[in-house]
């Protein structure tokens, strides 16, 4: 049985107060102005990468503003979640931190959060309503990323597969994704899935990665089959329909059917090591989101390709998950905390976050900073902007989806292991989802 929010966010208290006996934080919620006379702002993320950006934003920042200087202070993001309940619980929270589009109902629904006035046409529309709230938006919208494909070039060639234009699937087996993934799938003996002899048992290499991982692939599968995963922002979870469901089947069948995939003893969450096969030149297409590049292609002996997620019966569309910088409503210094806010959503920090490879930028027309930096790197970031500029969705904008997160996957293991029908696993998890939405 899940936990209420209520007690959830007990519990996360408690944790935090066992958690922070080992931390040393660089900075603590925002006092009074000090002996200079400045006021100092508290800023928290998680990214020890996106920090070293933040450095320079924030001395830009503090340039402008002479009379306010700000402190960085990283958590990693498993302890990120339970400090920040603490800390709202305390009354202690920083001035402005990262929010996420799943943690953002528990939050907002709390009156944590305050709300931002911005020009809202001027970022990306996925972000926006990411953060709105019976029609406010609370948060300013930092960056994207996008779920795309990642592929080996080196096992195409091998194979003598080059990429089509468009890749495309449908449930009953049919399109381009198959046929390739079938031509890059090789066992042992030099068999591909379809041929006499073939042993899914021996393969050597596979054509594609499908698992369990909600947000890089059976969501994006519902969405582009005409399904969808919650009736409506802060509603309930529908993903147990009749399309919802057909593409669920298709994912698992990559796997157990047509055994183009690895199987999910080896993949399943927690454990799963489908980024490790990737590197190391077991799989040959992998869909990730464009923020795991830093971590593969420095690593990988080959040269990564990117191209956009295959296409449905309903078209494609992909998620796209945006980050916003989101401002403390109980903040000692409301006005000094919305104003680095509001600057976090300017050309300037954006362009240098872009262009330094971090992330896309959620200010529209400053993309082509960040497909430079990784075209310097060798990798055509490219289609992932054509992704971004047609169908995208967010992950489920409901309350309770944190604490529904690990019994989502519990079932969905077992789907992909194949102990139970995909109407099954979704009539279990829309059931389970449910009861935990406020």
């Amino acid at each position: 049985m899940l936990k209420s929010p209520r007690i959830r966010w007990a519990g996360a208290l408690m944790g935090a107060a066992l958690l922070t006996t080992g931390l040393t934080l660089t900075g603590c919620a925002s006092g009074e102005p000090g002996e200079s006379g400045k006021v100092t702002l508290t800023y928290r993320l998680w990214d020890d990468q996106q920090k070293v950006g933040y450095e320079k934003v924030m001395a830009a920042f503090e340039k402008a503003n002479p009379g306010i200087d700000v402190t960085i202070e990283l958590l990693p993001y498993d302890q990120y979640w339970t400090k920040l309940t603490a800390d709202v619980v305390a009354g202690t929270a920083p001035d402005v931190f990262w929010m996420t589009p799943t943690q953002f109902p528990e939050y907002v629904t709390k009156g944590v959060l305050t709300p931002v006035q911005l020009d809202t046409s001027k970022y990306h529309q996925t972000v926006v309503g990411s953060f709105t709230y019976q029609g406010k938006l609370y948060g300013v919208p930092k960056d994207w990323g996008i779920v795309g494909l990642l592929y080996n070039k080196d096992l195409f060639k091998k194979a003598g597969v080059e990429m089509p234009d468009k890749l495309t699937w449908a449930a009953d087996g049919t399109g381009t994704l198959l046929d390739v993934a079938r031509k890059l799938t090789v066992d042992e003996a030099g068999k591909h899935p379809g041929e006499s002899g073939f042993d899914p048992a021996k393969a050597k290499t596979y054509g594609f990665a499908s698992w369990n991982h909600y947000q890089t692939q059976w969501m994006n599968w519902i969405s582009s089959n005409g399904g969808k995963l919650v009736d409506q922002p802060f509603g309930k979870y529908v993903f147990n329909d009749q399309a919802s469901v057909q593409a669920l089947q298709f994912g698992v069948d990559l796997v157990n059917k047509h055994h183009v995939a690895p199987p999910a003893t080896q993949t399943n969450p927690p454990t799963g090591k489908v980024t490790d096969m990737f590197k190391a030149g077991e799989i040959a297409m992998f869909p990730a989101n464009n923020a795991l590049l830093p971590f593969v292609a420095p690593e990988a002996t080959f040269e990564v390709g990117v191209a956009p997620m295959p296409e449905g019966p309903a078209g494609r569309s992909v998620n796209l998950n945006g980050l916003a910088e989101a401002v403390y409503a109980k903040s000692e210094h409301p006005q000094e905390a919305m104003k680095l806010a509001a600057y976090l959503g300017t050309a300037e920090p954006q362009k240098l976050m872009a262009d330094g490879g971090y992330a896309f930028p959620a200010l529209n027309g400053l993309s082509q900073g960040y497909v430079d930096y990784w075209k310097s790197k060798k990798v055509d970031v490219a289609p992932f902007v054509e992704e971004a500029a047609g169908s995208t969705f967010p992950l489920p904008i409901t309350t309770g989806f944190t604490g529904f997160e690990t019994k989502l996957n519990q079932i969905f293991n077992e789907m992909y292991l194949g102990k139970l029908t995909p109407q099954q696993a979704a009539d279990q998890a829309v059931a389970e989802g449910n009861a935990t939405v406020e």
